[in-house]
């Protein structure tokens, strides 16, 4: 192989860079346990239990459960994605990310796990997230009933939501997991007759998925968030959520290679790689916009009563985050990456990266906390606390799974052809 020094294609996850990440969990979790500690509920208002259930406490630290789990789920998954991607469109400059995606996409067990814990602690009445999980709203004679809510009753029927979501998250598992062990497993394959087996049947399998995944991924985002507020519904929602997933995963992948690059690895990753992967995060940015915008200024401008309250609430509520959060995920990307030498610029990736990667956080939070504590929301430290937790542990899983495995696949088909990538 052309360029690469096969010595040095072995991470090695130090045992300072662990104990510091525990660290940061550790202080992350000590600060949500002070926010537990200290919180303040608000007295009801008018005897309302909607209301009650928006002001306590308990609403607000599973909303930000969900909010946590569905953001840096959504990564892993859009992670997987974008593997899969690379297969079916037989792409080769790539070849030299693959396995960052690879074990960025590994922690995509434990956020559906922990989703699947949110869906079961709602039905088991723990949270009030959804309300389409209280039965009190499908019974006629009950003064919570909901007609609307009813209407959709056959939807959110244990046996076909449950059915769904067990077949959407084991399909989505059975891939990822799959794709991870046959990759590493084509490492000690001789060259020839079964890597070319190997290389057919990754091309198979990431069709077969990513037609499965283009429909259940939406249908997914309805049922996590877009049915947290029951009533409201959107056409591109699905769309809107799968272009964050996909932006979050390119902006891992990029400060994963800085972070290699920067210990002396990854010498074979050209500036023409490093542009390429800059330019995929500076393109979805703006998908990512153009979905935003689509979906707001149509609702906007037909001025529908059941379709504006939801930005009703978060244009009240939620002003100031609501609009600083459009507002960077826009123009940072198409500021400070608009020209060549910016996406070949590590300090202007770094920043440009982790600065839309918070703010897609804040995103996800905008999408969940209207609906979940409405005005009673803030950002203390229950939301700090739950954030630094999640990132340290989400970094230390990624690392970890990136240790197990030479950082290059070796056996890839199309290798040699993506080591000679120049633009």
């Amino acid at each position: 192989m052309s360029n690469v020094n096969l010595n040095n294609l072995t991470y090695n996850f130090s045992s300072k860079a662990q104990r510091n990440l525990w660290i940061l969990f550790g202080a992350g979790l000590l600060l949500l346990i002070l926010g537990l500690v200290f919180h303040h509920s608000p007295e009801s208002v008018g005897g309302e239990g909607l209301e009650d259930h928006h002001s306590s406490l308990g609403q607000r630290l599973w909303a930000n459960l969900l909010v946590n789990s569905y953001f840096f789920g959504g990564i892993a998954l859009g992670a997987t994605f974008f593997y899969a991607l690379q297969y079916a469109a037989q792409a080769s400059w790539s070849t030299v990310f693959m396995r960052l995606f690879s074990a960025i996409g590994t922690f995509l067990p434990i956020a559906l796990g922990l989703i699947l814990l949110i869906f079961i602690a709602g039905r088991m009445g723990f949270h009030h997230i959804y309300e389409w999980q209280d039965q009190k709203v499908y019974d006629p004679k009950s003064p919570e009933f909901d007609a609307l809510v009813n209407h959709k009753k056959p939807y959110f029927a244990d046996l076909f939501f449950w059915g769904r979501t067990l077949l959407f998250m084991g399909g989505w598992l059975c891939y990822q997991m799959w794709a991870r062990k046959n990759a590493l497993a084509e490492d000690v394959m001789k060259a020839g007759v079964d890597t070319a087996r190997n290389w057919n049947l990754n091309l198979k399998n990431a069709a077969i998925f990513l037609v499965f995944f283009g429909f259940t991924t939406s249908v997914f985002s309805w049922d996590v968030i877009m049915s947290i507020d029951t009533h409201w519904y959107s056409t591109l929602f699905g769309w809107y959520n799968f272009a964050g997933w996909w932006l979050g995963a390119i902006i891992v992948a990029n400060l994963l290679v800085m972070h290699l690059k920067s210990r002396g690895q990854m010498e074979y990753a050209t500036p023409s790689h490093v542009h390429d992967l800059g330019k995929w995060m500076f393109a979805i940015s703006f998908l990512w916009t153009y979905l935003w915008f689509s979906q707001f200024m149509l609702i906007w401008y037909s001025n529908i009563p059941e379709e504006v309250v939801y930005f009703q609430q978060r244009w009240e509520q939620f002003r100031g985050l609501f609009w600083i959060t459009m507002i960077v995920n826009f123009s940072f990307p198409m500021l400070v990456l608009m020209s060549r030498d910016a996406k070949r610029n590590k300090s202007f990736l770094l920043f440009v990266a982790l600065l839309i990667i918070f703010f897609h956080w804040t995103d996800t939070f905008l999408m969940v906390m209207p609906g979940t504590v409405g005005g009673h929301w803030g950002i203390g430290a229950i939301e700090i606390g739950m954030f630094l937790s999640f990132v340290s542990f989400f970094t230390f899983w990624i690392l970890r799974s990136l240790s197990k495995a030479p950082i290059l696949a070796r056996n890839h088909a199309l290798l040699e052809e993506g080591l000679h990538h120049h633009q």
